[in-house]
């Protein structure tokens, strides 16, 4: 199938098949990405311990940041892209990328500057103490210094995805995750390199598949094209892809302020033990909830395209079966996690302790994990259909309006406890909110009428793209 196929096929093969063709490769994808992270946290538990633990998720942070620039530039790019195409204006869908790839090289420079600047004082101010400094300097500045790598990689898997190329899509996230959890032992255990042999061994792995897709874009296996011609910033461009980016950039930036604040108040209530537990508890929700977004990921590019195409009623079939398929998804994690909270941690440690205190952060973390589904969901929706305004409120809402308030007034009153309970707090208000933001709308999701109601978007008798 060529390219210009992979791209027409959003709006006219039948929406499940189309889904699920979308869905199923992003999900394995995703998983097979937070299958390396676990991987990562598997062998630093059992060779560095658990304070090695803990550097790495005090170092985190800056990595999420790192990941939250990408994702505005990959789902901004790709919504903004996707809907071109389905406008069928492919050489302005073109000018876009090319764009975005010099926004990309920009990113590299200010991350190779920062590496060498202002790490070490972020890393006090994330919550590294002089025990565990060391250790997260050496985790985090060799991936600061690739900074390229991961922008260049997370940004076009978005890209790829948006002119509906999902195959290689997923092969762009399960090439780097395998490498990764291969040259994991390598480093770490047989070089004794700790922590940075995990870095060192992340960053090889971005390295690998970036060149692969930048293979991939040079030689017309894409229907996008860099063009040194059309790498010069256009304002106009750059502000589009931003805007309906910035969602995505603030519930990243959010993860990591949330992180900050959750390793502070675990410092100040407990200490570096359990901010190694919740590292390991961290990494096992984000696993379980990787194939949500892998979901998430194959919906809006038909929601993108089908939206400039003005094809309301595959937009709405799209968006109905996506809440189905979420909310029983959210339920099985629900269980799961309720039931087996101990073989979980017991994957991670073999310490008495920390298993103890993990299977309490666990059930307590996910008691309202049911939720979880629809705010996945109805934040990503209002991204394709580049509606700005309610994405960004939708993307800050868990985190920074519900989480972080919360993780910050509990433990004074319930100690360490009080942060495993913020989370199902959060959840069940960031889902009121989403309930809330979707009933408003329901014309424009479930019928293609935009009524206005400070959606942020323009009727659709109006131009679709412009926001």
């Amino acid at each position: 199938m060529s390219q210009k196929e992979q791209s027409t096929r959003l709006g006219s093969e039948p929406v499940p098949k189309l889904l699920k063709s979308l869905s199923i490769p992003a999900m394995i994808g995703m998983v097979v990405m937070a299958l390396y992270n676990v991987v990562d946290t598997i062998f630093i538990s059992y060779f560095v311990g658990i304070d090695g633990v803990a550097a790495v998720t005090i170092a985190f942070p800056v990595m999420i940041i790192m990941m939250a620039l990408a994702a505005a530039l990959g789902i901004g790019g790709s919504s903004v892209i996707s809907r071109r195409l389905g406008e069928k204006r492919d050489q302005e869908a073109n000018r876009v990328f090319s764009n975005i790839i010099s926004l990309i090289i920009v990113l590299s420079f200010i991350g190779v500057i920062a590496s060498f600047t202002v790490l070490e004082p972020i890393l006090r101010i994330f919550g590294a103490t002089p025990e565990i400094m060391q250790y997260a300097l050496d985790y985090i500045f060799p991936i600061t210094m690739a900074t390229i790598f991961f922008t260049f990689s997370f940004t076009t898997n978005a890209i790829i995805r948006s002119e509906g190329n999902a195959r290689f899509a997923m092969i762009t996230m399960i090439i780097p995750s395998v490498l990764n959890i291969i040259l994991d032992p390598v480093f770490i255990i047989w070089l004794n390199m700790g922590v940075q042999g995990a870095a060192i061994a992340t960053v090889i792995s971005q390295a690998s598949i970036s060149f692969i897709v930048l293979h991939y874009f040079l030689t017309g296996k894409s229907s996008l094209k860099i063009r040194l011609s059309e790498m010069v910033p256009q304002l106009a461009i750059i502000k589009e892809v931003t805007v309906i980016g910035l969602p995505a950039f603030v519930r990243q930036v959010a993860g990591s302020v949330m992180m900050v604040a959750i390793n502070a108040m675990l410092i100040s209530h407990g200490g570096e033990f359990y901010v190694g537990v919740f590292g390991i508890v961290q990494r096992i929700a984000m696993f379980a909830l990787m194939p949500m977004m892998g979901i998430l990921q194959g919906m809006q590019p038909i929601v993108g395209y089908n939206y400039g195409a003005m094809q309301f009623e595959r937009m709405r079939e799209t968006i109905l079966l996506c809440l189905k398929i979420v909310t029983v998804f959210s339920a099985g994690v629900f269980i799961a996690m309720m039931a087996f909270p101990a073989a979980f941690m017991r994957i991670f440690t073999a310490d008495p302790e920390v298993i103890a205190t993990g299977v309490d952060g666990i059930r307590i973390m996910f008691a309202a994990a049911v939720l979880i589904g629809v705010q996945v969901v109805s934040g990503g929706l209002y991204q394709a259909l580049g509606k700005a305004k309610p994405a960004l409120v939708l993307s800050m809402a868990r985190q920074v309006l519900f989480l972080i308030p919360l993780v910050l007034i509990l433990p004074n009153y319930f100690g360490v406890w009080g942060v495993w309970i913020a989370f199902p707090l959060a959840d069940i208000l960031a889902f009121a909110l989403s309930i809330g933001f979707m009933y408003r709308d329901r014309k424009l999701f479930f019928k293609g009428k935009d009524t206005g109601g400070g959606s942020g978007g323009l009727k659709v008798s109006e131009h679709p793209v412009s926001s």
